[in-house]
């Protein structure tokens, strides 16, 4: 009997010659094997592509492709549902290879399309379905084929006790993922599968970088600060001379407005060069970030080497071949959010999975670094460890406030990294820090007694320019309407374009010097290139307090004339947010009792986090590390409990709607007239969208000011409710996070 993969019709209405299936198992081994040589295990993957579809050689199997394709048209095209193929496929490998090395491989031919299944606890699980597959139907020259390819042991020597044997197998799921869908879009799609080619090398984009770092580091004219001036351009030949040393940790450490962007950069495609790195990954917490880095880089290297990958996206703002590589990051420049980055290592589905094998042998920036969630800080620490000693990537974190990411003998219950593992690139750090000190920061006489809003509107309102950081959306509102009628308000409650819009107008008038009054929950503290000369923050972690800072005098304009930069700490009426806002906020209250001065100098921060990490419940809350243990008798492992446990944001109590913002009108519109809402559709709407509470969202049903566009999709159905000053108008939730922003 001839098997066939795969069947299509042509454009003219004819069938194409059919994929046979040896043609698509020995295609899909082959490129297999290629991604898994990156890291020593090109047997395992070449195994994984031969086996994945053996539960299609079979007569019924055959029948329902024909069937349900109609390509043979003497077979009714009615009949039963999907037929399993990949239960039979892992059953095979486990009866030909033996329970451990059919178990090594079992997991990703079950998941090759559902995704990775936990070992026990539903119908989805391996073992259901190992035990309720039959395999007596297939082929038996296909299964007298593979006994011949059998791999030998794994390629290193596995810790059971951590994460290394679940990351190895997700690794060659990536593989398998990977190769399976390219050689079936190369038969199903030829022309998609043609625009995937022709990006430049790395030595290429190494050169345009140099060429424009030579023009950019000229002497500026204007208002810069001497001293600002050549540290950046210490910073950029540290990063350059530190690129040549071997892979692994590194941290750059730099002050906000030290030029570590273009630095990192510059640091990542030199050692990926010098070193046969694949790939540069930029990993930025907040979208906002992405978006100013990105075209940061486009203006660089051009839009078609860069691949964003994130919520915001625009469609329209891309390339077919850059969507394509947000399948699988096969592309030399990857900018995405630490959310898509880290869950990705920890997830099941196949669409998160198909990218991991790309971040092996490549240089990954970790930028805004503290950020890093205290809650799965140790499963994230022991995936980067096993990233370095096993896949070859290098890690660059990079950041003003170094968070403490090595095991310490002061701290032994924290699992991080081994100690005098992260090598850092800044050769005099303190120096740097001196020489770039353009604020000095005020507290008052007690940061414990809380000010009260109005008389803080009237202390902000006697300055010509000035922003005000608060932690809440609340906070925000509630001082917002205490100040002057020309202040600026910005918070989550404002759509993403909208804090854009009104991100540009503070910027022209700052650069106008004209006067100004921003009121902000945090973030602006992140990547939001804005210069204040003056800056007012309510009290929170010493790293949040720090990134304040970077908003102030971020120029180095006032030292110029002789002058630093004023940041002033309040006590709000407010406490921040429950959760780690709060914890953050409680140790940076108790580090200036005890006399602090200065709070944003470096040396403050290994005692910091230190306590912060140590005040948190666990640095595992989710159990990740016990969940992915494999299990010493089955090798059970619980891939999709784990996967579904990891999840930075925790969007189960969130609901999302569409705003009649600008542009945001003509598009919901758009979007009410359409049959099937295209995904461009509905990307180009994540700019006019709010997050909310499930709370807040029945309370705006309620008083009828939703509608549902489609099943599932609302939108705000007046623009009373939406303010061009201050967002959505809905009453807030007590204790309101301002954890919206990192998508």
């Amino acid at each position: 009997m001839e098997y066939f993969a795969h069947v299509r019709k042509l454009d003219n209405g004819q069938w194409a010659e059919p994929q046979s299936l040896e043609e698509h198992l020995r295609g899909t081994a082959e490129l297999a094997a290629e991604f898994a040589t990156e890291f020593y295990s090109r047997e395992w993957g070449y195994v994984l592509g031969m086996s994945h579809d053996c539960g299609k050689a079979t007569p019924e199997w055959q029948s329902y492709l024909k069937r349900k394709s109609g390509y043979d048209e003497e077979t009714s095209s009615e009949g039963s549902g999907k037929l399993e193929h990949s239960g039979p496929s892992a059953k095979l490998v486990e009866e030909i290879f033996g329970k451990t090395i059919g178990r090594f491989l079992s997991y990703s031919i079950a998941g090759h399309h559902a995704g990775l299944p936990d070992w026990i606890g539903s119908q989805a699980s391996l073992a259901f379905r190992l035990q309720n597959s039959s395999i007596k139907d297939i082929s038996d020259e296909l299964k007298a084929t593979l006994p011949e390819i059998c791999p030998k042991n794994p390629p290193w020597m596995f810790s059971n006790t951590g994460l290394d044997i679940p990351l190895w197998i997700r690794m060659l799921f990536s593989c398998l993922i990977d190769a399976d869908r390219l050689n079936t879009e190369k038969y199903m799609d030829p022309k998609q599968s043609k625009e995937r080619e022709g990006y430049s090398t790395i030595a290429e984009l190494h050169k345009c970088l140099d060429d424009y770092m030579a023009t950019k580091t000229q002497r500026p004219q204007g208002f810069y600060d001497e001293q600002v001036y050549t540290s950046r351009q210490q910073v950029l030949e540290d990063c350059r001379k530190a690129a040549e040393m071997e892979g692994g940790f590194f941290s750059l450490t730099v002050p906000t407005g030290g030029g570590k962007t273009l630095s990192s950069m510059a640091f990542a495609l030199r050692h990926a060069e010098l070193h046969n790195k694949k790939r540069i990954i930029y990993v930025i917490p907040y979208t906002s970030i992405i978006e100013q880095n990105a075209q940061v880089f486009c203006n660089i290297f051009g839009d078609n080497e860069i691949v964003e990958h994130h919520s915001s996206l625009d469609d329209n703002e891309t390339t077919v071949r850059s969507r394509l590589a947000t399948e699988n990051w096969d592309a030399p420049i990857i900018v995405t959010t630490s959310v898509q980055f880290f869950e990705s290592l920890f997830a099941a589905k196949t669409s998160h999975c198909r990218k991991l094998h790309n971040i092996v042998n490549s240089v990954v920036i970790l930028d805004e670094a503290q950020l890093i969630p205290p809650d799965y800080l140790e499963s994230i620490l022991e995936t980067m460890r096993l990233l370095v000693e096993h896949y070859k990537v290098s890690f660059v974190v990079c950041t003003a406030t170094q968070p403490v990411f090595e095991k310490r003998e002061e701290f032994p219950s924290f699992h991080g990294l081994p100690e005098g593992s992260i090598r850092e690139i800044i050769k005099d750090v303190s120096s740097l820090y001196k020489n770039l000190e353009r604020v000095k920061v005020e507290f008052p006489q007690d940061v414990t007694i809380p000010v009260e809003w109005k008389d803080l509107a009237d202390e902000l309102s006697g300055y010509n320019q000035v922003l005000c950081i608060v932690s809440d959306r609340k906070s925000c509102r509630e001082l917002y309407a205490l100040m002057p009628k020309e202040t600026y308000h910005l918070s989550a409650l404002m759509c993403a374009q909208h804090r854009s819009d009104v991100i540009d107008e503070i910027k022209v008038k700052l650069k106008k010097g004209e006067s100004i009054r921003v009121i902000s929950t945090q973030l602006v503290e992140a990547g939001v290139d804005i210069d204040f000369p003056v800056v007012y923050r309510a009290l929170a972690g010493l790293d949040s307090i720090a990134q304040a800072a970077g908003r102030c005098n971020r120029e180095g304009k006032l030292n110029a004339v002789g002058k630093l930069g004023k940041v002033v700490v309040f006590k709000a009426p407010r406490r921040a947010p429950i959760g780690i806002l709060r914890k953050a906020s409680d140790t940076a209250e108790n580090i200036i009792s005890q006399g602090l001065e200065n709070p944003i100098d470096r040396s403050v921060f290994f005692g910091y986090f230190s306590e912060l990490y140590w005040k948190a419940n666990s640095l595992d809350t989710k159990a990740i590390m016990k969940l992915l243990k494999p299990d010493s008798s089955d090798l059970g492992i619980q891939f999709r409990t784990a996967a579904e446990a990891f999840t930075i944001i925790n969007d189960a109590n969130q609901r999302s709607i569409f705003v009649p913002y600008g542009e945001g009108e003509k598009w919901i519109d758009f979007l009410k007239k359409s049959e099937i809402p295209t995904s461009k559709l509905l990307r180009k709407l994540q700019r006019y969208t709010i997050n909310m509470y499930s709370d807040q969202f029945t309370c705006l049903q309620n008083r009828g000011s939703l509608k549902e566009i489609i099943p599932g999709i609302f939108a705000l159905n007046n623009s009373v409710e939406y303010s061009n000053e201050i967002g959505l108008l809905i009453d807030e939730m007590p204790n309101n996070p301002e954890d919206f922003m990192c998508i």
